[in-house]
């Protein structure tokens, strides 16, 4: 009886120095509001964003032709309910308008990305074939679909992006960090991609939110494509703080480049470990060599290394 007294007391004791906390700690507290957008549920609709766009890959089941179009209906429906409720939920953050406003607002933006799932479906065949054409460990689409880590984030980045493009508050940037989870990949919902996009092994890259990529662009793991400092916190919200990257672009593991003046040109090359806060024109060798960057043009002094080193 003793040990149940003194354990009754102790949680009370608990309980109300929480109850402190609560009171004397704001800004980490969200009661008597509405509900947040739920990480599980999120993480739900990932996972069927992704059977909606690989077809017959990301199930327990093999999947019919015949069956395919009930299947879809089903999965539609399901994917514009949750995600009606979620949008809703991530519309009031930032909102404080009526519910019944937040509901149509909801069901327009919902309807308005589902209806572009095709040409998201498009440009990930890019993507895949590239990772196919760039890879020659790979042996087949499905390999690639199915155990390449980097199609499967930058499928969730892209569909989370045509929310992001919508206006849509919080949800984006839950499902990109549902697939960084996953992955080891992290690319923020606002970067824009461009096609035949790979991103080889992929742990550890990092694409910041301002950041253009262009078409046909290979990144190697550890890559990261960031921001300077920000110590101007908050007042650099909505301006450019992300490199450019250039068509056909290749930059090797670990390489670091820094800032939203950097622009890298098509074609060019950005060497292993490179730290890098200035533009390269294209068509340019950017490496480390004795100790020390060094830049070439590709044209005259190739680099005496094939275009594939580093993978497996």
């Amino acid at each position: 009886m003793s040990a149940i007294k003194t354990m009754d007391c102790r949680q009370e004791e608990i309980v109300q120095s929480l109850m402190a906390s609560y009171r004397e700690v704001g800004g980490i507290n969200h009661v008597d509001s509405g509900n947040l957008p739920s990480k599980r549920a999120i993480a739900v609709l990932c996972e069927d964003l992704l059977q909606v766009l690989f077809p017959g890959f990301f199930s327990e089941d093999a999947l019919s032709s015949q069956d395919l179009e009930l299947l879809t209906h089903e999965r539609v429906a399901g994917m514009r309910e949750r995600l009606n409720i979620e949008v809703r939920r991530s519309l009031r953050l930032s909102d404080s308008s009526s519910g019944d406003n937040h509901r149509k607002e909801a069901m327009k933006l919902v309807c308005d990305f589902m209806v572009r799932l095709p040409e998201v479906r498009a440009i990930l065949q890019t993507d895949v074939q590239a990772a196919f054409d760039g890879d020659p460990a790979a042996r087949s689409f499905e390999e690639i679909i199915l155990a390449y880590p980097g199609l499967e984030a930058i499928a969730i980045q892209r569909s989370a992006h045509l929310l992001y493009k919508s206006g849509v508050p919080l949800l984006p940037r839950m499902m990109t960090e549902w697939a960084h989870g996953r992955t080891g990949i992290d690319i923020h919902p606002g970067a824009e991609l461009g096609s035949h996009f790979f991103i080889d092994h992929g742990t550890g890259v990092v694409i910041g939110e301002t950041c253009e990529i262009g078409s046909h662009v290979k990144l190697y793991q550890g890559v990261g494509l960031v921001a300077k400092s920000l110590a101007a916190g908050q007042a650099l919200a909505g301006k450019k703080r992300h490199p450019t990257i250039g068509d056909r672009v290749t930059i090797y593991a670990g390489a670091t480049i820094v800032g939203g003046d950097t622009v890298i040109g098509a074609r060019s090359i950005i060497g292993a470990n490179v730290f890098l806060m200035e533009s390269v024109a294209p068509d340019m060798v950017y490496a480390l060599g004795d100790q020390e960057h060094r830049i070439r043009d590709r044209k005259q002094t190739p680099l005496k290394i094939s275009p594939n080193v580093g993978e497996d």
